[in-house]
């Protein structure tokens, strides 16, 4: 197939460190080329891939500090695409809904993966303005604020199966892997942390609409001894990190549409302790690969369990549900289903138009 993947422009593919985003559209572009398929990817310029590259900006958004309007390069990226938009079996979007406009009026098979929450008040109605568009979701609680919609099915993100290095030993510190801000819940790690009188390494970057936040809520928290803030970390430390942890620490507190850490932790063998929030429990098998809590207390409680799973069992769980190989097999046949429901529905118009 010759497929086009159209990446968010905030951060290259792969990311140099944190975006989940853009990571998973890196695993996704580097399979279909090893599968043989004939992909392009529309992302930032210092994007790394054997894929064809097409790119409006020469630096991701986060790093160009030239950078001052993010939406231009996103419109340039939009055009960029759609002329040359038949030369695609199909493209693949992971922009959001920035392209509906144009893709709605075009005939080439397209499909759109929703990689963020869907519960904020003014999705609704550009939804419902949008109804025809395809769309994926990462997980089925993605889809419960708005499930009328053109859903194509559910992909479960993947990792390649060598990505990570299984470590068999439990580490002796808790870990927190993502980003400062109130709805990942650090300060609840924290908490859940210092009255188990447990180590916490924290990796998270700070990005700067949550300085304040940092600033005022979570940095008086680092005095504790038990508390280690590292900052934001590379692909490279982070097996080392999550590999050398007995387990991760997931308290959230917003509909988390997957949690990509979860699994990056589940393949090497670190079992998850998170909060019961959006697709928390459809990603961790409980007692299997994690706990999945109802609070802090529900939370260090878990904590004097944790010996009791398998971090082997761990591994395999991740090796069965949660591999690029499998995600891409989802993929492709919703590839397939698309294009052939597109050719359908131009062959209905064709005899429509000569009746």
């Amino acid at each position: 197939m010759r497929i086009a993947q159209v990446a968010p422009l905030y951060e290259s593919v792969p990311p140099q460190r944190y975006g989940g985003t853009e990571r998973v559209v890196s695993y996704i572009t580097e399979e279909l080329v090893d599968r043989g398929h004939e992909v392009t990817l529309f992302a930032a310029g210092d994007s790394v891939t054997r894929a064809r590259l097409v790119s409006p900006c020469k630096h991701s958004l986060r790093t160009d500090e030239q950078s001052v309007d993010s939406l231009a390069p996103h419109v340039t990226m939009l055009n960029q695409v759609f002329k040359e938009a038949h030369n695609y079996d199909i493209i693949h979007f992971h922009i959001d809904y920035l392209h509906f406009p144009v893709s709605m009026r075009t005939e080439v098979p397209n499909v759109t993966t929703l990689h963020g929450r869907l519960d904020i008040p003014e999705l609704e109605p550009l939804y419902r303005e949008f109804s025809s568009m395809r769309v994926i979701s990462i997980s089925d609680a993605q889809r419960h604020p708005l499930p009328w919609l053109n859903w194509q099915g559910t992909v479960h993100h993947g990792l390649p199966q060598d990505l990570y290095t299984f470590n068999k030993e439990p580490g002796r510190y808790l870990a927190f892997l993502g980003r400062i801000s109130p709805e990942k819940g650090v300060d609840r790690a924290i908490e859940i942390a210092v009255r188990a009188g447990m180590k916490l390494k924290i990796a998270a970057k700070v990005d700067p609409v949550d300085q304040d936040y940092f600033n005022q809520r979570i940095r008086p928290l680092l005095d504790n001894p038990l508390v280690d803030f590292i900052g934001e970390v590379s692909e490279l430390e982070k097996n080392d990190f999550l590999g050398k942890a007995v387990a991760l620490l997931l308290p959230v507190d917003w509909p988390e549409p997957f949690g990509l850490v979860i699994i990056e932790a589940m393949a090497c063998g670190t079992p998850t302790v998170a909060f019961r929030r959006g697709a928390v429990p459809e990603i961790i098998d409980e007692g299997v690969s994690g706990f999945v809590c109802t609070g802090v207390d529900d939370a260090i409680a878990a904590l004097s369990s944790l010996g009791a799973i398998s971090r082997k069992r761990c591994r395999q769980a991740f090796e069965e549900r949660f591999t690029v190989a499998r995600m891409i097999n989802d993929y492709v046949d919703l590839y397939e289903l698309v294009i052939e429901e597109a050719g359908e529905l131009r062959e209905e118009r064709s005899m429509a138009g000569r009746s």
